[in-house]
């Protein structure tokens, strides 16, 4: 298999409500997009969204599940400050603050904030990591 990711999907309890917070942390919509999904590219990568319930059934898996999914979503950030700024975005577009900006034991700053459906997104900044000029990550 190819070291690759094309697509990160969340299945969300309201698409409609889900579109709304995207939107009003600035991300833009594919012309992709239909009724039943959003799609939005992110990166080098295109990031879904789909009714939960018709996610589960594409992959012939239970739909019930709540709590830690088990992964966090990342987005780095060129200084401290652009996380404290994104975190408080996140929070006026209707996210839920999980861990407030602060430093960690590595050396790098962070904060945590749940979107509408409890998925977990890390705000980073990483100074052991530089960030291109169109901000995304290349790894050594």
């Amino acid at each position: 298999m190819k070291q690759s990711i094309s697509f990160i999907t969340l299945g969300v309890a309201d698409l409609q409500r889900s579109r709304d917070f995207y939107r009003r942390l600035g991300w833009r919509e594919s012309s992709a997009s239909q009724d039943g999904v959003a799609f939005f590219q992110a990166g080098s990568l295109a990031f879904a969204l789909f009714p939960r319930a018709n996610l589960a059934e594409d992959a012939n898996v239970p739909a019930a599940g709540s709590g830690f999914p088990g992964f966090a979503l990342a987005h780095n950030v060129a200084s401290e400050a652009a996380v404290e700024a994104l975190l408080d975005e996140a929070v006026v577009a209707g996210a839920t603050l999980k861990q407030p900006a602060g430093k960690v034991f590595w050396g790098g700053f962070r904060g945590y904030f749940a979107d509408p459906d409890s998925f977990l997104w890390e705000v980073c900044y990483n100074p052991f990591i530089q960030l291109d000029a169109d901000g995304f990550i290349h790894l050594p």
